[in-house]
């Protein structure tokens, strides 16, 4: 007896629908990416329900023959590749032929389309045609998937909240607005317009209508290319920061995609700039041949894999550091007016326990050209204090407060300093530079430190003991699971000698894999420099209050503490005016 059978091909497309079509914005995304590729400059999503009763793309792409519209519900039918070569030069965004009868297979469609002569319309139920007829010659596609998952129960299901599907829908269609700046994108749930861009080809634009103008005016633009690759886009400055990744878009030739290592290299570009778990918004547009990637990895298309990887993490983490470095400024907390009639801020309120809560659709009404992104601000509103060479000006104290917040004044307006977060970045720049040196200067010790490990955490010490002389210590094994030490490098701060050692030997204990002695090296410099920081509530007196500015003009980096923390923050006249309404 025979076991083994040609599976139906309307099994197959179900089968084949649970990689392709996951969630509403699955849908979405395959009909949009569809769009594109016909070359279409206007895309509009109409959605009932969030997209579970109906979803509807209507573009004014090319369109398509009767004979071709046919043929795009059979299973791996595309006009992207023909032959294997192609697979290594991708340059359309759909090509595996398997998106339009997956959708096809679990749910109602109906196909409008046209190239201008007369029109197709095919409705479809479940994979199966129901019939064909003449539409009109209204040159684009139109594509109304309803009744999703409707054979596929268990599917249906789990489906999120009409909160949690529409947030999908909106996280994509702003993804593919910036990935395609040039097309307009229209976005209605409920008859209700949320999104829409006017496809100026003006990438800033975009932004702003995603993430508001205040955020706008905190974009640094980047640029940069090597043999291999061209990299575009926008950084947001340190102090503007989210709380995941998901605001880190990567776009490759026009392709929304996700990429661990690169992600990994534009947080490390941000490093003691932003705090941890904070992460910065970043647009990256990457140009390269199709032929040095490898977008065949997963039904979504959104894994990529890249050649000369590392080049690319190099320089886009070089490009990323020294835009960041050239525009650092004082930071001036953003102060607010009551019943502002220049904005309107339309806010969803989405599902908290699927997505981030906030504000994500605002729309500016007043009338701006973006030429650059740097906008004009014709009410003053929001200063901060632009750093010359990179240093911070010339400060008094004037007294402290809390124990903890120090205020200095000069005669642009008022600084607060939190004193702990300061001398943090003082220590962790002297502590890397005395590490980076090696001079083996060192200091014996009239007790030697003995310190007993688990046997466990003592064989690691004993294996990597070379990172400890190389340092300067003098360390001797005293019986099984303990080390006794001599001497030490002068550096060690006085009086917390055993502490900074216990530190260094733990950060030993749990050696990253990818470790290199530049890695380890900040991470004892950023562990030294938290612990012999001034302490909140520690009262210090005027003399050391101006040794400690003066200390933090001298860093290279003085506006943030080694975990990302401001280590200033800036009113000007004009914000303090305001806040006792001497100003308005």
């Amino acid at each position: 007896m025979n076991y083994i059978k040609i599976m139906d091909e309307l099994l197959a497309n179900k089968i084949a629908a649970g990689e392709v079509v996951e969630k509403c914005v699955s849908v979405v995304k395959e009909l949009v990416e569809n769009s594109i590729d016909a070359k279409a400059k206007r895309i509009k999503i109409e959605l009932i329900e969030s997209g579970v009763r109906e979803i509807k793309v209507i573009d004014d792409g090319i369109g398509m023959s009767r004979e071709d519209a046919k043929l795009a519900f059979l299973p791996h039918a595309t006009s992207k590749i023909i032959n294997e070569d192609d697979l290594f030069h991708i340059s359309s965004l759909g090509f595996r032929g398997e998106a339009l009868p997956s959708i096809a297979s679990i749910s109602e469609i109906i196909l409008k389309t046209s190239t201008g002569d007369s029109g197709t319309v095919i409705h479809l139920k479940g994979g199966k045609t129901i019939k064909t007829e003449v539409g009109d010659a209204r040159v684009g596609t139109i594509v109304i998937v309803s009744n999703l998952f409707y054979n596929t129960p268990a599917r249906l299901k789990h489906l999120g909240s009409l909160y949690a599907e529409l947030a999908n829908i909106v996280d994509y269609i702003h993804k593919i607005a910036l990935s395609h700046p040039d097309i307009s994108f229209i976005l209605v749930n409920d008859n209700k317009t949320i999104f829409e861009t006017d496809g100026s080809n003006n990438q800033l634009k975009v932004i702003k209508e995603i993430y508001g103008i205040n955020t706008v005016r905190k974009m640094l633009e980047i640029s940069a290319n090597n043999d291999d690759y061209e990299i575009s886009g926008f950084v947001s400055m340190p102090e503007i920061t989210k709380s995941n990744r998901n605001h880190i878009i990567t776009l490759v030739n026009g392709r929304v995609v996700k990429n661990i290592e690169l992600n990994k290299a534009i947080i490390d570009s941000y490093h003691t700039k932003i705090p941890i778990n904070q992460y910065p918004i970043v647009i990256l547009n990457i140009k390269v041949d199709p032929s040095l990637i490898d977008v065949n990895i997963h039904p979504t298309k959104m894994d990529i894999k890249f050649s000369k990887i590392n080049d690319l993490k190099e320089m886009l983490t070089n490009t990323i550091s020294s835009k960041l470095n050239k525009n650092r400024v004082i930071v001036s907390p953003v102060i607010k007016e009551e019943n502002n009639d220049n904005y309107k801020v339309q806010s969803l309120e989405l599902d908290r326990n699927n997505i981030e809560k906030e504000n994500i659709f605002d729309n500016y009404t007043e009338t701006i050209e973006i030429n650059e992104y740097l906008i004009a601000d014709n009410n003053n509103e929001y200063i901060t204090e632009t750093i010359v060479d990179n240093k911070i000006p010339e400060l008094y104290p004037v007294g402290l407060v809390k124990g903890t917040y120090i205020i200095y004044q000069n005669e642009l307006g008022m600084y607060m300093i939190d004193q702990h977060a300061a001398k943090e970045r003082i220590n962790y720049e002297y502590y890397l530079k005395v590490l980076g040196k090696n001079s083996h200067e060192t200091i014996s010790m009239l007790f030697p430190i003995t310190i007993e490990f688990p046997y466990n955490e003592y064989i690691i010490i004993k294996e990597n003991i070379t990172l400890l002389l190389d340092m300067g210590f003098e360390i001797d094994e005293l019986g099984s699971k303990s080390f006794v030490i001599r001497s030490h490098p002068t550096w060690l701060p006085k009086g917390y000698e055993s502490e900074a050692l216990k530190q260094i030997c733990d950060l030993i204990i749990v050696k990253e894999r990818d470790f290199t002695i530049e890695k380890f090296n900040e991470r004892v410099a950023i562990s030294l420099s938290c612990k012999m920081a001034i302490k909140a509530n520690e009262n210090i007196s005027h003399l050391e209050m101006e040794t400690l500015i003066n200390d933090l003009r001298n860093c290279n980096d003085p506006y943030t503490c080694p975990h990302g923390r401001p280590t200033i923050i800036f009113y000007s006249n004009y914000d303090l005016e305001r806040l006792f309404k001497r100003a308005m």
